[in-house]
């Protein structure tokens, strides 16, 4: 049985999660003149989602490209080789619950991989659990083997010539398989409060130094 039979199972409340998560954050900060990479796509819950000119998703599971949106390029691959992109062709790169799944020197590739092919604009835009808030939980996951804290993901970026530009120790709460219902405007309400009870998953975004 593979990952995606046992831990990550289709959800639907995933997906009003990551429409509501358009709807009121990414939304504001992604041109709809961009062209957006999804590193570590999933079910393409995010990329599905996104309105921008071009819309690219990355993933080594073969069967990801069948839950993609029309529109939406396909390339099945590791995140640590970003070759088939033009450089300065993306300008928002995205990765969600990605990074704690692979080695630190892997992630470290990703960052030297990806600064080229970032545009003048570019950014990479980070969302995956806080250990810091999450030390409980974290390892319920079999696959992770980097452990990151809004701290040490800030310094790691640093040290690997990005400029960290946000950082939301709190932005989102850990998972979506529980008994709390899911609703776009308890989104909205819990993204626009200073509280942020059960938050454990944190947001970071960095640019390439220039």
């Amino acid at each position: 049985m593979s990952y995606h039979e046992s831990r990550l199972t289709p959800d639907a409340k995933r997906n009003v999660v990551w429409q509501a998560l358009w709807r009121f954050h990414f939304n504001r900060i992604i041109s709809a003149d961009d062209c957006v990479l999804d590193l570590g796509t999933g079910y393409g819950n995010f990329i599905n989602n996104v309105q921008a000119k071009r819309r690219i998703a990355l993933d080594t599971w073969p069967e990801f490209p069948r839950y993609l949106a029309p529109g939406v390029e396909a390339v099945v691959g590791p995140v640590t080789d970003l070759d088939f992109l033009a450089d300065g062709s993306v300008d928002f790169a995205f990765a969600s619950n990605l990074f704690e799944h692979i080695p630190q020197d892997a992630f470290a590739r990703v960052l030297d991989g990806l600064r080229p092919k970032l545009s003048g604009r570019g950014s990479l835009n980070i969302l995956q659990p806080n250990y810091r808030y999450a030390v409980r939980e974290y390892f319920d996951d079999y696959t992770h083997v980097a452990i990151y804290s809004h701290i040490s993901l800030a310094d790691f970026l640093t040290a690997n010539g990005y400029q960290v530009t946000l950082v939301v120790p709190r932005f989102l709460p850990l998972t979506v398989k529980s008994r709390m219902p899911v609703s776009p405007w308890l989104i909205a309400a819990y993204l626009a409060s200073p509280i942020k009870p059960l938050g454990k998953q944190m947001f970071l975004r960095a640019v390439p130094r220039r």
